[in-house]
């Protein structure tokens, strides 16, 4: 029977704060060959791959609301959408058709900028970047 109630904690000085998830992942992730692993979208096989489809899902969720749900407001409730804005003067279907999809777009784009650097960062990827 193993005691449960006393934790030897000396030769754990140097345990990681997140119990080496993070290095360890970082490290399976360094030692992966991609050009020959099978990537298979609705399982991947690292856990970088995992992360990364898990931000471009949440965002091509949030793309599809952006670009498709003024239409099918209007679809469901014309009156509401088709009535005018009252300091621009135009409907608000016009209006988040024409500035909300393009500037939600745009607040995509650097929302993935940052995820990504987040999850470099995260799994220890330099892209080279430096300039000689």
């Amino acid at each position: 029977m193993t005691d449960k109630a006393n934790h030897d904690t000396s030769d754990r000085a140097d345990a990681e704060p997140d119990g080496g998830a993070v290095a360890s992942e970082t490290q399976a992730h360094s030692e992966t060959d991609y050009l020959t692993s099978e990537v298979n979208l609705l399982r991947p096989s690292t856990p970088f791959m995992r992360d990364h489809l898990r931000v471009i899902w949440t965002g091509f969720v949030a793309w599809a609301v952006i670009v498709f749900g003024p239409v099918t407001l209007t679809a469901v409730a014309p009156g509401a959408m088709t009535s005018t804005m009252p300091v621009l003067g135009f409907p608000i279907h016009y209006f988040l058709v024409a500035v909300g999809a393009p500037g939600g777009a745009l607040v995509l784009a650097f929302w993935y900028a940052r995820k990504r650097d987040e999850l470099d960062e995260k799994y220890g990827i330099d892209h080279g970047g430096a300039a000689e």
